[in-house]
């Protein structure tokens, strides 16, 4: 299973919080990460991840081409939606590209329980 993390700056923490909970079930998944997101992930928690590039160069593009590829099975992305993303067109791209290929996507941590337990049977 191929699940991908990305989390906005301000939601990086609750991202950390998340993985640590469910590392038993995430550390079975091939993790596919934005580049800070990852590295906070990897040293946080010492899962291992495939880190793409940070949001604003690129990184949820790149993600949002393993989608297109078939390569993600689920995606949890914690988007701070009071702050305005200078990404935001390629933020928008990931979601409409989700969409189009039928992949799950969470975007808050009730929604990421949700995915978690229906892609890897753990809530």
């Amino acid at each position: 299973m191929r699940i991908a993390l990305i989390a906005h700056d301000e939601l990086k923490d609750e991202m950390v919080e998340f993985v640590t909970a469910h590392a038993d079930a995430l550390g079975q998944c091939e993790l596919v990460t934005t580049g800070t997101t990852g590295k906070r992930i990897a040293d946080e928690t010492g899962l291992a991840v495939n880190r793409q590039a940070s949001g604003p160069y690129g990184g949820d593009l790149q993600i949002g081409a393993k989608i297109a590829d078939g390569a993600i099975d689920g995606v949890v992305f914690l988007r701070d939606p009071l702050t305005a993303q200078a990404h935001e067109p390629d933020i928008s791209a990931l979601l409409r590209v989700c969409d189009v290929k039928d992949v799950p996507l969470a975007t808050n941590v009730a929604s990421a329980e949700l995915l978690v337990d229906g892609l890897l049977g753990e809530a």
